[in-house]
């Protein structure tokens, strides 16, 4: 008898609640959300908390780390490299975040398109897609830089913009798939707009894996950010990871820590991204869940 009681509430279970169940089976996954907790709570909190200008040179250059009460020493300008990575999480989450907003809303808007109305439409997008995804990436986001000024957004939008085609092909083979089934047939013999199908039937039900590579774009952005900071395309005037990696280049052989700390910084961070990647692959993948 109780068997009996407890598979209705097992059915009744949200599709929300039983994705965090599968999520939490994925213990790596787990961690990895908390490292990425602690993370994003350092870049937000970490600059009242330790609350040293980043760009103030406190004492003399290279000073190895925990000489003088600086934690992680000084780079070749003196300045407090606690305080540049503490300041410099907040502009590459920020980074990551705002360029993968870019690559999702144009590989969406192009990928939706392309899968719903097909035919001439389809052919058009997904050829400018292939375009995109032949173009070598760090060479044509460093062209948009070196154009248009190593500003902060200019930055992001050279990083979204060479990033989208991953999202396109994933949203089009889901709209595909997608608008073939009955509930969407219904939608359009009832009269839905075309407008309503794309963006409030197919599109919410399509975003699982959407979900997935978004989160996985984040740290390739973040990656992106810090391979142009080193060929020392970025804001001279902005603390991030990357720009401590390419600021202080020249002297790794000299002091490496000046190199390695922020290296290990974005490691630790795109590592904790994609493990969070692969536990919402597991959480969100209907075929995953039924095992």
């Amino acid at each position: 008898m109780s068997d009996l009681m407890q598979e209705p509430i097992e059915q009744a279970q949200s599709p929300l609640a039983e994705a965090w169940g599968m999520f939490k089976r994925n213990h790596a996954a787990v961690a990895a959300l908390g490292v990425l907790a602690l993370i994003v709570l350092g870049a937000i909190f970490g600059p009242y908390i330790y609350p040293t200008d980043p760009f103030e040179m406190v004492w003399a250059p290279f000073s190895p780390p925990g000489q003088e009460g600086y934690l992680l020493g000084t780079d070749y300008l003196g300045r407090d490299l606690l305080a540049m990575i503490i300041n410099g999480a907040r502009v590459s989450l920020m980074i990551g975040l705002a360029a993968a907003v870019v690559s999702i809303f144009i590989g969406v808007t192009v990928g939706a398109l392309a899968g719903f109305y097909r035919g001439w439409v389809e052919e058009v997008l997904m050829r400018i897609t292939e375009f995109f995804q032949v173009l070598p990436t760090l060479l044509f986001s460093m062209v948009l830089v070196a154009l248009f000024g190593a500003s902060l957004p200019m930055i992001t939008f050279a990083i979204g913009v060479v990033s989208w085609t991953a999202v396109a092909r994933i949203t089009r083979s889901e709209f595909l798939r997608i608008r073939e089934l009955e509930y969407v047939k219904a939608s359009r013999a009832s009269g839905a707009s075309n407008r309503k199908l794309m963006f409030g039937v197919i599109l919410p039900n399509a975003l699982p894996p959407i979900i997935v590579q978004s989160a996985l774009m984040v740290g390739s952005a973040i990656l992106f950010e810090a391979g142009l900071s080193f060929l020392g395309l970025t804001d001279p005037n902005v603390v991030s990871w990357g720009q401590i990696i390419g600021s202080n280049r020249q002297y790794i052989l000299d002091a490496g820590y000046t190199v390695t700390i922020p290296g290990i910084a974005i490691f630790v961070t795109v590592l904790a991204i994609s493990l969070v990647g692969d536990g919402l692959n597991d959480a969100l993948n209907p075929k995953l869940r039924q095992r």
